[in-house]
């Protein structure tokens, strides 16, 4: 009798355990998305009018779940507010619209500065020995379930969203790429889709590289030669933020990247 005690205990937890994200994901999402929520999603996405009914009421419900898991911490003095908040949440939740995805289910915590911050680093020099410097930075993405921010450079990224650089758009594609289990510029793909990505994301990181090295002007910020995942962060700040000339300059790419975030941003500009 005791072991079927056991047994019916345990059938429970398992129940609780696959019933449980399903019951809070609808409960979160079932609530009206606050008033001065929208506010804030309609001033710093000026576009959202332009989305369909559905992606509106995706990215809302995106946003809910987001604010709901993460924690946010004002580093250096800086107080956060509802601004703050809702503004990261809504520009990370427009990578997940339309996708079969958890809402970023490694991270966990988000730090924002209010301007660049700097981290202590190496340096390699060309005499072969290394030096200790400190660099500024505007964003960083940690495998840890961790991103900081700069708040002046997301302000910066919302107030023009046609230049190419948008430090959210660019820390969360790095935390879609380390779901695959390692950060390289191949996030988690659809089946059979490994190959063609491969090709051509490997042909434009190598063009990147070139259009850099011979000073080429090129649609997509050199930073994205750095390494195939700092490729695949810049090139989803271009698709999303100039998809237009993506689509005219590297048209194999801009497909690559409308099929893995399945929309469009051309319908939005």
């Amino acid at each position: 009798m005791a072991a079927f005690y056991v047994l019916l205990v345990i059938a429970a937890i398992a129940v609780v355990a696959v019933f449980l994200p399903r019951w809070r994901h609808r409960y979160i999402t079932g609530k009206a998305f606050p008033a001065d929520w929208q506010a804030i999603v309609e001033r710093r996405l000026p576009f959202f009018h332009k989305l369909d009914a559905q992606l509106q009421k995706q990215l809302h419900g995106r946003i809910q779940l987001f604010l709901s898991r993460m924690k946010f911490y004002g580093c250096n003095g800086l107080q956060l507010t509802d601004e703050i908040r809702v503004t990261i949440a809504a520009e990370a939740c427009l990578l997940l619209l339309n996708r079969k995805t958890r809402v970023y289910p490694r991270l966990r915590y988000i730090l924002v500065y209010p301007n660049a911050f700097k981290t202590d680093g190496e340096q390699h020099n060309q005499d072969g020995t290394v030096s200790h410097v400190k660099t500024g930075l505007l964003g960083q993405s940690w495998s840890n379930g961790k991103i900081i921010l700069s708040w002046d450079d997301v302000e910066r990224g919302v107030e023009n969203f046609h230049d190419g650089s948008n430090v959210v758009l660019h820390e969360f594609a790095h935390q879609l790429d380390s779901e695959s289990g390692a950060t390289n510029g191949a996030p988690r793909l659809i089946k059979n889709s490994y190959q063609s990505w491969a090709k051509t994301l490997s042909s434009e990181f190598d063009s990147l590289n070139k259009a850099r090295d011979y000073h080429i002007k090129s649609v997509m910020d050199y930073y994205g030669a750095t390494n195939p995942a700092e490729f695949f962060a810049v090139a989803t700040e271009t698709f999303f933020e100039k998809p237009q000339k993506m689509e005219e300059a590297h048209p194999e790419l801009f497909e690559q990247l409308k099929t893995y975030y399945s929309v469009d941003p051309r319908l939005w500009q």
